[in-house]
């Protein structure tokens, strides 16, 4: 689904989301009430700007108050590797904007992630990966990093790394695998009206991050939860 079928299918009455500069910001009417939306459009590389301009938004959202749920909308490239951004302190940026997502979790307004295209490395982690809940529709394309740069970065061949990412999801980038892993919850069907789908997802939401769980159950990551326990546990002893 592209954006705009997105907003139809959210909004059946109408919104009032723009996207400039492949920033998506705005709200429409959801039940009874408003749902903020923010995110990356059109595979938009995400820099500085970007994340700064969006975390205005979600803060913007926070001081509102109100309990407005933010449905964030990701189809970006990675975050943009230039020279200036990397020197201007990017990773600053990208980890500010996951903590105003963060923030606004925590002060009431759920948080969801709905990854519609391609998304990757620090611009997935700092938007989609930051909610309390992540979905996504078929097609969407996913990674924290695709395997010729696991290869770069591990000097593993790029040939062993392919055949480890059929039986090992966590080395493998794709939605399928994202969902056995437990970093998506689930896949929307884009058949249906998402507006109830959306609603679901939201009145479902875990107390906590159930990610390590649902990779467990899945398979997908079997042994992440038992190890975040563990150093749970022994942070508590000091």
């Amino acid at each position: 689904m592209t954006l705009a079928e997105i907003l139809t299918s959210l909004f059946p009455d109408g919104h009032a989301v723009s996207v400039a500069d492949g920033l998506v910001s705005g709200d429409g009417p959801f039940r009874g009430a408003r749902l903020a939306v923010v995110g990356v459009d059109g595979n938009t590389p995400l820099g500085i700007e970007g994340a700064a301009r969006l975390s205005r938004l979600v803060l913007d959202v926070v001081r509102a108050g109100g309990g407005t749920p933010i449905l964030v909308a990701v189809d970006s490239d990675s975050q943009r590797m230039s020279r200036r951004d990397e020197l201007l302190g990017l990773n600053e940026y990208l980890a500010h904007l996951a903590k105003t997502l963060l923030l606004a979790d925590a002060s009431g307004h759920p948080t969801v992630g709905l990854v519609y295209g391609h998304t990757a490395a620090g611009a997935f982690i700092a938007t989609a990966l930051a909610t309390r809940v992540l979905v996504g529709l078929p097609g969407a394309h996913p990674s924290v990093m695709d395997l010729p740069s696991v290869a770069r970065v591990t000097k593993l061949p790029l040939d062993k790394l392919e055949a480890m990412a059929k039986d090992t999801p966590v080395f493998a980038p794709g939605l399928d695998n994202m969902v056995q892993t437990g970093a998506v919850q689930g896949v929307l069907d884009p058949a249906r009206p998402l507006a109830p789908q959306i609603a679901a997802v939201i009145d479902a939401m875990p107390a906590g991050d159930t990610r390590d769980a649902l990779g467990r159950e899945r398979a997908g990551r079997p042994v992440a939860q038992e190890i975040a326990a563990q150093v749970v546990r022994e942070a508590a002893l000091g």
